[in-house]
């Protein structure tokens, strides 16, 4: 299913990051949720990206915060460790270390509610604010959200489904996928019900009542797209190509229909509005909020270099760049520096790159009309790159997230200007090849240091695919074959540059003494 807008768009979120930050929370309120009973103790056991970057990227202070309940825009994820001690929650944490087998950003929720019946919850954060549920108590499970979902822990007694599924029959609700995991040794059981209806409390409480089931509940991943709003699309496509053609056909362009099938998915035009006008009052307050009022960042590397590039007193910048482009870059540079201070971003595709769409596009104009066009060409490229490749820098390097995010704006940039559906593509292609390789090697685990620069370049690259698009330059490879090639390379790009802080700029000898904080 290609995500929507504002899976594109969001999460709307407490900086810096949105694998790490926004994803582990969401996770972690996952887990909250799967408990049966107030949590007296967790335990995080974290591995690979997140083990050796979780205090550099607050993924410490999501967690906690998920447990608590708060989400991922909650202006209190920074304290949530006192909120905890308030809450007389006890956490600890482990560094893991690398395990190959396991996704990039992976955690273990292990929560104790003082009796004999601890729960583990296995999580993958996907990037984007995107996550996945993979486990439960040892169990292999998984769970993305696309359906309402109801998990139930049940001793292995004959006729055990076959009630389960006779209490759904019985409500008239039909079920989408079932799927059981037994511990052979204890005869444990988890069984995982999906619905392509709302799971009613009725029926959570019939489950409970059961003589074999130990606890019974329901499951809503945040940031999802149920099945319930799929069935309502027309407008849909998985590619470039499929998209262009709709386009063509329609004698339409991609913003019009995104925002058609943004309709379709809510049923709601006004809804669409609604999320769209939180979108922009939340990127424009973004870009210029730290150009404004500069605040030093959680690791100490940022603190004003957006407002040095936009107060500028000197003529060398305006003739390099420009105005305008001296404008954008340093709109890109102040979101970068807000989310390092874990303040509220809109991460763009993600919170490392949250600073190239909003810098570009709002440097170029600040007409609403025109910034919602952009928008929408600009999510339906990052739906496709999403669906078809990653815009995770754990899992593709910076490529997928400024990389792609770049792309994402060229498009918008073109669209914005009125060009027409294959030049917005062209332009996304260029840039896309601007970028390709670009590694994620943040210095200390922290989205400071080389990503706000880079998300300078996201945003020049995208003006000057922009420009070569809008003259006429054309590619020899199609925008579908550019992503695919984005996620090949990112595929065969070594750990230690894909966001672990173990490569790059991150392993020179001289970035240990700039900054105060120990190494992650």
């Amino acid at each position: 299913m290609l995500p929507s807008t504002f899976d594109v768009f969001g999460p709307i979120m407490v900086g810096p990051s949105s694998s790490h930050t926004a994803g582990a929370l969401r996770i972690a309120q996952v887990a909250a949720d799967v408990a049966p009973k107030p949590i007296k103790s967790v335990e995080f056991v974290l591995y690979n990206s997140f083990s050796a970057t979780y205090r550099g990227h607050g993924t410490d202070k999501a967690l906690v915060a998920g447990i608590l309940g708060m989400r991922s825009f909650d202006p209190k994820v920074p304290d949530s460790f006192e909120y905890a001690k308030q809450k007389g929650l006890k956490y600890s944490f482990v560094a893991a270390g690398t395990d190959i087998a396991l996704h990039p950003n992976t955690v273990d929720i292990n929560m104790d509610f003082g009796d004999d019946y601890p729960i583990s919850v296995r999580g993958e954060s996907r990037g984007g604010g995107k996550v996945r549920i993979v486990g439960i108590n040892g169990q292999e499970i998984k769970i993305r959200g696309e359906h309402p979902a109801l998990i139930v822990h049940h001793k292995d007694s004959k006729g055990a489904l076959a009630t389960m599924t006779g209490l759904f029959a019985k409500a008239d609700i039909n079920i989408a996928s079932l799927r059981s995991s037994r511990d052979d040794v204890s005869g444990n059981t988890y069984t995982i019900i999906e619905s392509d209806q709302k799971i009613t409390q009725g029926i959570v409480d019939t489950m409970r009542a059961l003589d074999y089931v130990h606890w019974a509940e329901r499951v809503a991943v945040p940031g999802e797209t149920t099945a319930s709003s799929i069935d309502a699309v027309k407008t849909e496509f998985g590619t470039v190509a499929e998209l262009l053609d709709l386009c063509h056909a329609e004698n339409t362009d991609i913003a019009t229909l995104m925002k058609r099938r943004e309709i379709e998915l809510t049923g709601s035009a006004e809804e669409v509005d609604q999320q769209m006008e939180h979108v922009r009052r939340v990127m424009e307050h973004s870009i210029t909020a730290t150009i404004e009022k500069p605040e030093r960042s959680l690791g100490g590397y940022l603190d004003g270099q957006a407002r040095a590039v936009a107060k500028a007193d000197f003529a060398q910048p305006d003739e390099l760049l420009g105005e305008r482009l001296t404008k954008a870059v340093s709109y890109a540079m102040a979101v970068l520096e807000l989310s390092a201070c874990m303040g509220v971003i809109v991460a763009a595709p993600t919170a490392g790159s949250a600073g190239v769409v909003p810098g570009a596009l709002y440097a170029f104009t600040r007409e609403p009309a025109l910034i919602e066009r952009g928008l929408y060409t600009a999510a339906a490229i990052g739906a496709i790159i999403m669906n078809n490749a990653s815009v995770s820098g754990a899992e593709g390097g910076c490529q997928a997230e400024v990389g792609s995010a770049a792309a994402m704006t060229a498009a918008a940039l073109c669209a914005m200007q009125g060009a027409s559906p294959d030049v917005c593509c062209q332009a996304a292609t260029i840039s896309i090849g601007n970028l390709l390789g670009l590694v994620c090697d943040p210095v200390k685990g922290l989205v400071e240091y080389p990503c706000q620069n880079r998300n300078a370049i996201g945003v020049a690259s995208a003006y000057s695919a922009a420009q070569l698009a809008l003259s006429g330059v054309t590619n020899p490879v199609t925008l579908d074959e550019a992503i695919a090639a984005q996620a090949s390379v990112g595929h065969l790009l070594p750990e230690s540059l894909r966001e672990t802080a173990q490569g790059g700029l991150a392993m020179c000898p001289s970035v240990c003494d700039s900054c105060a904080q120990p190494c992650s």
